[in-house]
């Protein structure tokens, strides 16, 4: 009784650890991964997405290894340039796994190996380049660092993707200079630029001054020939008035003599009427008489009233 109890004990307990040895060698494998697995210490395949198993005691998951571009950013290197100058530069590396195998086989610590690589890329480049071009040249550093570190990390199973440098720091001295060099070329700028702006600001203000002289002398040459104009026009119209006036004093004149002769004032009675004028005047008492000059001339005015009608009715 007792040896069977104890039999079924160590069955279920046996049967307990295998169920258990085996739900732990269950392996799901996610999208982003992919997990190499070795069987009695060989690779033996490499396991996508989706349930795995692992035979107990023979099977082992060696590396799970991510398929996400990854970054590395790594610590500021010193480098010489190729005119002696020592400078700081970091650098960030954009890479993805392509080859899982490669990656986990290939090289004992890929990120390290990858970081020194890229180091010693990094010193080659520059070494070629002087200061000035290595400051300007950030693109062309790039480049080149990109298509190097490609090429030699493709047994690894690796692709860069992008190589981009953070950071050039030169020695304290030299960004001294520079930043003095700057300070005389902003100040060289805006000297220029002031002296620009005055150069132009005279050049428009001499052509206002012109511009204004030239309207000025415009306006006073049609102010003057407006006078003109209109000191002509009213000579013109004064003219004009007189000459209506004389017009206007020979036709009253010559109607008035005509209604003169018509009225039958020929010399002949103008005469009698001024001697029987002058005839009542010597009845008086007076004893001085005044002969007007008038009375002398007024057979003459007649006889002129007389031969302007005369032409008047020619006409």
């Amino acid at each position: 009784m007792n040896s069977g109890l104890i039999a079924a004990i160590i069955v279920s307990a046996v049967i307990i650890i295998i169920v258990v040895v085996l739900i732990t060698r269950i392996r799901i494998v996610r999208q982003t991964q992919k997990l190499i697995v070795e069987r009695v210490g060989a690779y033996h395949t490499t396991w996508s997405v989706g349930f795995h198993f692992l035979l107990p005691f023979v099977d082992k998951v060696a590396k799970v290894v991510s398929m996400k571009e990854q970054i590395s950013d790594f610590d500021p290197q010193p480098v010489i340039t190729k005119d002696n100058v020592t400078m700081q530069i970091d650098t960030i590396v954009f890479y993805q796994i392509t080859d899982p195998k490669l990656f986990a086989y290939g090289v004992e610590n890929p990120t390290q190996a990858l970081e020194s690589l890229s180091s010693t890329t990094l010193r080659n480049i520059i070494g070629e380049l002087d200061l000035d071009e290595t400051l300007t040249s950030r693109d062309l550093i790039n480049a080149k660092m990109r298509s190097i570190l490609d090429e030699a990390t493709d047994p690894w199973g690796i692709k860069v993707n992008r190589v981009e440098v953070k950071n050039i720091l030169p020695p304290k001295d030299i960004r001294d200079a520079m930043e003095r060099q700057m300070r005389a070329e902003r100040e060289r700028r805006e000297t220029i630029l002031l002296a620009e702006g005055e150069k132009k600001s005279q050049i428009l203000r001499a052509e206002g001054e012109k511009e204004a002289q030239i309207l000025k002398a415009e306006a006073e040459k049609q102010s003057i020939i407006r006078k003109a104009e209109a000191e002509a026009e009213s000579i013109l119209k004064v003219k004009n008035a007189e000459a209506e006036g004389e017009r206007l004093t020979r036709k009253a004149e010559a109607d008035g003599y005509k209604m003169l002769v018509e009225a039958g004032l020929t010399k002949e009675v103008l005469t009698i009427k001024s001697f029987e004028a002058l005839e009542r005047v010597s009845e008086g008492q007076a004893t001085k008489i005044i002969i007007p000059s008038e009375i002398q001339n007024l057979a003459s005015t007649v006889a002129g009233i007389t031969e302007v009608v005369n032409s008047t009715k020619e006409k």
